[in-house]
């Protein structure tokens, strides 16, 4: 048995909504036992506001993110990933580096919160609703282990 986290690079395109909500609710429900990463494949430079008020709302830390290259993980020094999670589409089926250990992988596609329109309310609403989806699949994927994330 090990104390060693299970660590996981969760992936999109810019790295500014999913990824980081993915990575925030990996971390706070897997305790000590996960440790989530987020990055992006051409990252937006800026971590969504919408995620940072969602994240807020919910309880959860909202210091530390930042939009990044999924470059950073796939360094000699990086951190060894056991999981790699795709969660938009267009990061999906692009052409990944080779990260170091060949993590598994999966794909779980959540809608763009950040392609919604409208007021304040209504685009936090979006938000909101794919917060749920995604804490949804974080908590199976935590409840099976990243083994059986393909259940997920």
């Amino acid at each position: 048995m090990t104390d060693k986290p299970i660590n996981v690079l969760v992936l999109c395109t810019g790295n500014s909504a999913r990824s980081v909500l993915g990575e925030a609710l990996i971390n706070h429900l897997g305790g000590a036992k996960w440790k989530a990463y987020s990055a992006g494949s051409k990252p937006v430079g800026r971590v969504n506001p919408f995620s940072l008020e969602i994240l807020a709302e919910k309880g959860l830390p909202t210091e530390g993110y930042r939009s990044k290259s999924w470059d950073e993980f796939a360094a000699p020094d990086a951190p060894k990933m056991d999981l790699v999670i795709t969660v938009c589409d267009n990061a999906a089926g692009e052409v990944c580096p080779i990260w170091p250990g060949h993590p598994a992988k999966v794909h779980l596609g959540f809608p763009d919160p950040a392609d919604a329109k409208g007021s304040h309310e209504e685009q936090l609403a979006e938000f909101r609703k794919v917060y749920a989806m995604i804490e949804t699949k974080i908590r199976r994927l935590i409840e099976l282990g990243p083994d059986r994330a393909a259940e997920v």
